[in-house]
Formats: C-alpha cells, sequence, structure tokens
C-alpha cells in the first residue's frame, strides 16, 4: 500500500473514468457516485488502513525512548536525545520541549481521525451498499477512532485531548479530560463491535495482510475487542477502578486471547502494520537502516536468568549486542550520561512487521486484571504461562501469598521485555505510579532524576487557541497551553 496522500481526489479520478466522451465534472463528484465503485471504495478503506499505520512508529518510538526501552541517536542533533531526557527549561520550570524534539503523537491521530470522521460520512451517506456492508465499514472506521484517541491518551494523560472532530475544519473542538476521553473510547470499541456483529460475514473491501485472521467482521471484532482490554485496562488505573478492571475482563472473553498458548507463534497471533518496498512504504524502525535506533543498556542487567544462567529467551530475541558504541551530547541544557552499545533485532528488514496487539500481552492484561480483583493464583498463573513459555525462564517464586505489590512488580517485568518496544511500558509505569523506578541517565546537576510524566500538547496547537476562551483553551498546568 502506498501513502495516499489525497485520497479523496484518488475516488474523485476512479468515480470520473467514462468509457465515452460525456465525462462528468471530476470536481463536482458525489459521495454515491464515488463509493458505488467498488475500486472507489478501496482507495477510501486503504486510506484509512495507511493513516493507521502511519502513526504506529512515531507512538512506539516516542513511548519506548520515555520508558527508557530506547534512544534516538541522531548524529545532526543532540536534541533528540536530550530534550526526552533532561527536557527543557522555561522560567525556571523543567518541562519537555513542545516544538517537536519530543512533542510525540498528536497530529498524525488527529489527522487520521479527521479522515474516520470523513470516511463515516460517506459511508452513512451511501446509497449503493447494503446496510450489513455499511455496519462492517463503520465497525473498522469506529475501532480506529477508539485506537487513534487511546494513543493520545497514553501518552498525554492527565491533559486529556480532544474527542469532537467538527465538519468545519477550522472550527476548535474543546479540551476534554482524562477520564472522559477514556468513557468516549471505551464507548466507542463497544460500537464498533455493535456495528460488526450487524456486518455480515465480509467486509466490502479487502484488509491488509497483517490483519490476516482478522479479516472479517466477527473475527476483526475480536481485534476490537482486544484493544478494548487495553483500554479498559489503562482506564482502570487512572480513575476508573473495578467497574473499568470488569470492563477488561469481559473484553478479553471476547478477544482473540488464548491463555493456553504455549509456542512462540501462539503468543504472536494478532494484528499487524506491515510495510514493504516501494511503492509501498518500508517500516522506518527497522535496523536494516534506521541506524539511530539503540536499545537501553539497562535492559541487559535487568533480563532475569534461565536455569543454565543464559538470558530470557525474549531478550536473547529481541535485542542485538556488539553494536558501535553511541553516546549521546553534552549541551548547553546539561550532561547526558546516555551511552549504548546495543539495539534491536525485533525488525530486521525493510518489510518487518510490527504487531498493533498481540495475544502475548493479553495473557499479561488478564493477569494484572486477575490482580486487580482478587484472583492472585490465577494472575500468577498468567505470569507464569508467558514467562516459562516465551522467557524460557522457571516459574516465578511467587505465591497467592505473595503481596499485591511483588505480583504486580513480576507482571511488569513480563510486559517489559515481553512488549520490548511495543508502546506500553511508559504508559505501564505511569499508571502505576513507578515512574521513579525507570532508569535514570542524569545522575548530577540540575538535571538530575528527571522522567517525563506526559507528552506537551504541541505548540502549534496552543498557538491557534491562544485567546480561546473555557475548554477551548486547553489544559491548564504541565506542559499547558496557556498563552
Amino acid at each position: 500500500m502506498r501513502k495516499l496522500l489525497g485520497a479523496t481526489a484518488l475516488v474523485v479520478l476512479a468515480a470520473g473514468c467514462k468509457t465515452d466522451l460525456n465525462i462528468d465534472n471530476p470536481n463536482s463528484a458525489t459521495v454515491s457516485g464515488a463509493t458505488s465503485d467498488p475500486s472507489a471504495l478501496q482507495l477510501l478503506a486503504t486510506g484509512l488502513f495507511v493513516d493507521q499505520r502511519g502513526t504506529r512508529s512515531t507512538f512506539i518510538q516516542n513511548n519506548g525512548i520515555f520508558a527508557r526501552e530506547a534512544y534516538n541517536f541522531q548524529p545532526q542533533d543532540g536534541r533528540f536525545t536530550t530534550h526526552p531526557l533532561i527536557g527543557i527549561f522555561v522560567g525556571g520550570v523543567q518541562k519537555i520541549d513542545p516544538t517537536g524534539f519530543a512533542v510525540g503523537p498528536w497530529g498524525g491521530e488527529y489527522g487520521t481521525l479527521r479522515d474516520i470522521y470523513n470516511f463515516k460520512n460517506t459511508i452513512t451517506a451511501n446509497t449503493t451498499l447494503s446496510a450489513a456492508q455499511k455496519s462492517a465499514s463503520l465497525g473498522i472506521a469506529q475501532t480506529f477512532e477508539g485506537l487513534m484517541l487511546l494513543e493520545i491518551v497514553q501518552t498525554h494523560d492527565s491533559l486529556g485531548g480532544i474527542t469532537e472532530i467538527k465538519q468545519d475544519a477550522s472550527q476548535l473542538a474543546p479540551f476534554v479530560t482524562r477520564d472522559s476521553m477514556y468513557k468516549y473510547i471505551l464507548n466507542t470499541f463497544d460500537a464498533a463491535a455493535k456495528n460488526l456483529g450487524a456486518g455480515g460475514g465480509t467486509f466490502p473491501f479487502a484488509l491488509p495482510p497483517g490483519f490476516k485472521g482478522f479479516d472479517t467482521p466477527p473475527t476483526f471484532a475480536q481485534f476490537t475487542m482486544a484493544l478494548k482490554a487495553r483500554a479498559a485496562a489503562n482506564y482502570a488505573t487512572r480513575g476508573g477502578g473495578t467497574a473499568a478492571w470488569q470492563a477488561a475482563l469481559s473484553a478479553l472473553q471476547a478477544s482473540f486471547l488464548n491463555a493456553a498458548a504455549s509456542s512462540r507463534a501462539a503468543f504472536d497471533v494478532g494484528v499487524y502494520d506491515t510495510y514493504g518496498a516501494s511503492p509501498d512504504s518500508p517500516n522506518p524502525l527497522s535496523s536494516a537502516t534506521n541506524t539511530n535506533l539503540y536499545a537501553h543498556m539497562s535492559i541487559v542487567a535487568d533480563a532475569q536468568k534461565k536455569a543454565d544462567g543464559s538470558p530470557d529467551d525474549r531478550y536473547t530475541a529481541k535485542i542485538r549486542t556488539g553494536l558501535q558504541s553511541r553516546q549521546g551530547p553534552i549541551t548547553a541544557d546539561g550532561p547526558t550520561s546516555a551511552s549504548s552499545t546495543i539495539g534491536f533485532s525485533i525488525w530486521p528488514a525493510l518489510n518487518s512487521p510490527i504487531p498493533v496487539i498481540r495475544n502475548e500481552e493479553l495473557i499479561l492484561l488478564r493477569a494484572e486484571a486477575r490482580l486487580a480483583t482478587g484472583d492472585k493464583a490465577g494472575a500468577i498463573a498468567d505470569i507464569n504461562q508467558v514467562r516459562v513459555n516465551s522467557g524460557g525462564l522457571p516459574p516465578s517464586t511467587l505465591t497467592a501469598g505473595s503481596s499485591t505489590d511483588d505480583i504486580l512488580s513480576g507482571i511488569l517485568y513480563e510486559k517489559r521485555i515481553s512488549l520490548l518496544m511495543e508502546g506500553q511500558r511508559w504508559p505501564d509505569m505511569r499508571r502505576y505510579g513507578r515512574l521513579n523506578q525507570l532508569p535514570l541517565d542524569v545522575s548530577s546537576g540540575p538535571n538530575k532524576n528527571f522522567v517525563a510524566i506526559v507528552n506537551p500538547v504541541p505548540q502549534t496547537e496552543c498557538l491557534v487557541r491562544v485567546g480561546a476562551a473555557g475548554a477551548l483553551l486547553g489544559p491548564s498546568g504541565l506542559n499547558d497551553c496557556a498563552p
């Protein structure tokens, strides 16, 4: 799939092709005329998948750096290293730079949400699709809507975000709280599942290869529920409480969770974003071309050992060693001792896929939910299912008599190494109040002990809101949109 810059224009061209000289004005194409052509509908759908894929690598790299999983050693500009690790000082306050070096997810997600809004309107107005085809199409759009907003709230947390897409793109939509965002996201996943349930047995367009096994409305709904389980677990620890944990457990039951998985293939079942050579787009994180992405050295010491003394199998599979040493710069912002000789072997080729969500994560999400709802034995069973079969480690020494905190530490270790560079470590440590347990790269001076709590709202978003009132202005406080 190649990037569809201006998907609407492509649809217009497809709709305007005729076999005679009586050609409709391509600048006056109608919605029904455009989407009545199956190839045009395919282009619209493909545009959504391309948009969703486009946000994934930024989300992963952003969260990986803040979680001390990775470094971005850009030789041309050290601020890609220093700004996420030590921030900048504004008025004597240490904060994350909102101008581009550590902004992270925002524009890509909201651009995708605009396209989703247009797609939903187009499908709703279509007069040739059946009711089931419309429902199936809307179910995909709503699933991606929930995913984009989940990426926003996982990276901006207490700052909240924007859930409304206005018909007039020049009109400002208000910020809503984190709590409101999570409720909207969970409701959106539920609406998606309902539409997929009424969507019949097939979609009216083809899905990318990374959705194999999830390319019918019933199976895609399992993917939707997997994402809902992730969202509900995050919400449970950010104010949602017991009700959100129960929602997570229910969503897991309706997902593709296979808790008995014992092989690498079974753990890796899931949905993936796929890449390829031109005219497709290559994997931007691939070690084949991305020579600036290094792994954090802390994982060497923290990877647990197997019975024979060798490292956790997941470490061996994901980390490549012996790279040329790279170190972060010493700048006017302050020194950083960040250095590394290890990288990632997760994406060795330009066409290596990147997971959106896998079965291995679902098992560990269930461990979280079981622990939070009083089922310590069940949580430990899920921990051991992963650590023994995915990591090659001996079973955990945890028992039902262990403290909740110790069992949680066990879950977070498994999540850290099972989901290395899948974007979940930083949100996990934040929502459990453990950001202070992340390794530090600056041990002295005014910048020591700094760990980012949230991504800032980008300065470009803030500038258009200067002078606005109330919720239109945006959140106040750290990394705010105040003028």
